[in-house]
């Protein structure tokens, strides 16, 4: 206990991040406010010291999604420099095979089926990374249709092969997406 005589509050970014982790667990439904308290130890009356109810925790819980998806990527690939396919490989490979951002990212896709306002956050998001593909694989093509059509191949690389089951034949599954990437951001793509 602290010198105050009053037992430490839970940290509201303990409750944001223990509603990730059971967000990408099993979904929205899986956030609970009795359930994430027992899972931090503590009793759930302190959550309201945080929150109001359970829908700002969600709000929250998004808010902290987007911004390490969107911006905390994008100021990391801009510090970390490179060529522009370099920078948007990066980008696909923090958000989209982090052990932490993936399995976010996929719950919130699933959730955003059935929430308007969840589809909504979700499509700002996916705006801002559709933009640093357009500005990326806009610097070695020059035709619009060509960078929106590569933009959304790379798009559905990254977030379709987390559902693809197909077999690649002899192929391993690493190489046959490395690839695929490559063709996708390489200048000399495209129509002949």
């Amino acid at each position: 206990m602290p010198q105050s005589g009053f037992p430490l509050r839970t940290p509201r970014e303990a409750w944001i991040e223990q509603g990730l982790r059971a967000l990408a667990a099993g979904g929205p439904d899986a956030v609970r406010v009795e359930a994430l308290a027992k899972q931090l130890g503590v009793t759930k009356g302190g959550f309201y010291g945080s929150f109001a109810d359970r829908d700002a925790l969600l709000a929250a819980m998004l808010d902290t999604w987007e911004r390490e998806s969107t911006d905390e990527v994008l100021d990391r690939i801009e510090r970390e420099g490179g060529d522009p396919a370099a920078k948007a490989t990066r980008a696909g490979l923090l958000t989209f095979s982090s052990d932490r951002l993936l399995p976010i990212d996929l719950a919130i896709r699933d959730w955003a089926r059935r929430d308007e306002a969840v589809a909504e956050r979700l499509r700002r998001v996916d705006n801002r990374r559709m933009a640093l593909l357009r500005e990326m694989i806009g610097t070695f093509c020059a035709d619009p249709v060509e960078v929106e059509a590569r933009s959304v191949l790379a798009f559905c690389l990254v977030i379709g092969s987390h559902f693809l089951a197909a077999d690649h034949g002899d192929q391993v599954r690493a190489q046959v997406l490395k690839r695929a990437g490559e063709l996708i951001l390489s200048p000399r793509a495209g129509p002949s």
